[in-house]
């Protein structure tokens, strides 16, 4: 009875502070004050929670519009129950927090608790040693020997047998699909061939998706809904109580943890005593790792591998169906690259000619600086500290950088900025007759922060390229990628980025067909 009596006080007083506030908060919107534009307006005890929560269906754009008013693109958000959060697009502030001082800007406490329910102790969830350790035995599955398999084993059956003829079916049919959809199935059925060294087989449209999938997707939307609730203690209260989203939340990790230790028992009953050609599970096993420790650090390699790279490839498609001469300029490079001496064939795609394709990688990164797969990723700094453009920095404060927002900053990327431009990536001005062999522009990480940088630069960088070079350059060469609704999709940032309603579109087969 006292407990619902307080909750009920607790939540009577935020009500009369919000109304009291919301007034004055007009009025200095109105005011166009100064201070305004370096963060939003701040107050007593409850610190930005009025403007947050009025911009909480809008928090990238938000942010994204204070940044580019501060003059050091540098804000500073307070929220009640919370510490003070540091935003930056700076990229000299994001190299002295990922590479400088790499050691005073931990994940945090803050950060583990957020994620801890599901990622547990796995590499993105953990700091110190235990983090180093899990990162020297990952990296092993990384190599170029790795890479090339990884074509050869995994994307070439992938592609070739599933991906493609689900395509054509939809040509042929003339039936609208889902691609966002079908590239989270692709990619989780790749993923999952790395990492478990199994095939779910989940490109099979006729089949439901496994439960394992439907519980990650459920499991990290609410986790990522943790990171922006306008007021911590909500959800902290809604989980101790077991009650609305974090009830859902429980039973989906529940879920993930039962059916990922599953696979691990069954993996460790026919394991060969071998670490030639294994999967990352049986590296893990055969290091010696705990069960639990192996299972958290398998679900966050098939939560990076799946979700980002599918994220990149749906917005490139919407992207290039509205700009038709940079798909022709892709085609030309696939022709350019792997065409045989006769014009008449496609050679397979091997490593080698994945890795000329700059064009096309170009396209990526363009799509990507527009629309990251992560738009922010944040740190905790472990002591006092002072950001290279003169922000102070508190023990305990969240450093936040922004891919997202650097982006969409003109001071980074030029007046055009919001424009899909790859040839922003090269020096000399691109041609429909110089697609292959270009050379990229050197740009700095810490101003393209996507994959990281510093130490905990993403080990699956290459991969991710590898992998996106190959579906894109394949359905390129085979189809024209049409969406049925005209209107821009919407973005929606949760621990990896998506669009809104998926990507709906009708698959039409370009001829003459391309056989590789």
């Amino acid at each position: 009875m006292f407990f619902s009596i307080s909750v009920f006080l607790g939540f009577f007083l935020l009500s009369f502070l919000f109304s009291f506030f919301c007034h004055r908060n007009k009025s200095i919107h109105s005011s166009s004050s100064s201070s305004f534009f370096h963060g939003p307006p701040s107050y007593p005890i409850i610190g930005c929670l009025i403007s947050f929560y009025q911009n909480r269906h809008r928090l990238l754009d938000w942010y994204t519009y204070l940044l580019s008013k501060s003059s050091t693109q540098t804000i500073v958000i307070r929220r009640l129950g919370a510490r003070r959060t540091i935003i930056t697009a700076n990229p000299s502030n994001v190299e002295f927090i990922l590479k400088t001082n790499f050691h005073n800007f931990p994940k945090g406490k803050p950060f583990t608790e957020i994620l801890g329910d599901l990622l547990g102790c796995g590499i993105f969830n953990v700091d110190g040693e235990l983090w180093s350790e899990q990162r020297k035995i990952a990296s092993h599955g990384f190599s170029t020997r790795s890479l090339k398999d990884f074509i050869v084993k995994t994307l070439e059956e992938e592609v070739q047998k599933r991906l493609i003829p689900l395509l054509e079916s939809a040509s042929i049919t003339n039936q609208v699909v889902d691609l966002q959809e079908i590239l989270r199935r692709f990619t989780f059925d790749s993923v999952c061939k790395v990492s478990l060294g199994i095939d779910p087989s989940c490109l099979d449209l006729s089949q439901p998706l496994p439960p394992l999938v439907q519980a990650f997707d459920s499991a990290s939307a609410i986790s990522a809904m943790r990171a922006t609730a306008p007021v911590f203690l909500i959800w902290k209260l809604k989980r101790a109580l077991n009650i609305g989203s974090e009830k859902s939340l429980k039973e989906a990790i529940k879920l993930v943890h039962e059916s990922v230790l599953e696979i691990i028992r069954n993996k460790k009953k026919n394991i060969v005593n071998s670490v030639q050609d294994e999967d990352l599970l049986s590296r893990l096993l055969l290091a010696g790792y705990d069960e639990v420790l192996v299972r958290d650090l398998v679900i966050s390699f098939i939560m990076a591998g799946r979700d980002t790279t599918s994220a990149a490839m749906t917005w490139l498609f919407w992207l290039i169906s509205k700009h038709p001469n940079v798909e022709e300029m892709i085609e030309k490079e696939v022709k350019k690259v792997f065409e045989d001496e006769e014009g008449k064939k496609m050679k397979p795609f091997d490593y080698e000619g994945l890795k000329t394709m700059n064009f096309l990688k170009a396209c990526l990164c363009e799509s990507m600086r527009l629309y990251p797969p992560v738009a922010w990723d944040s740190k905790h700094a472990a002591e006092d500290d002072v950001l290279p453009d003169g922000t102070a920095v508190k023990r305990g404060d969240r450093v936040t950088y922004f891919p997202y927002g650097m982006g969409r900053m003109e001071e980074l990327w030029g007046k055009d900025c919001r424009e899909f431009r790859p040839d922003r990536w090269f020096d000399e001005e691109v041609g429909l007759d110089q697609t292959a062999g270009l050379t990229m522009r050197h740009v700095s990480p810490y101003k393209f922060p996507v994959f990281q940088a510093g130490p905990r630069v993403c080990l699956g960088k290459e991969m991710a390229y590898i992998q996106m070079k190959y579906v894109v350059a394949s359905m390129v060469s085979r189809f024209r990628i049409k969406p049925v609704c005209e209107n821009h999709p919407v973005f929606v940032p949760l621990l990896t980025a998506h669009m809104a309603g998926g990507f709906k579109v009708k698959v039409c087969k370009k001829k003459p067909e391309i056989d590789t």
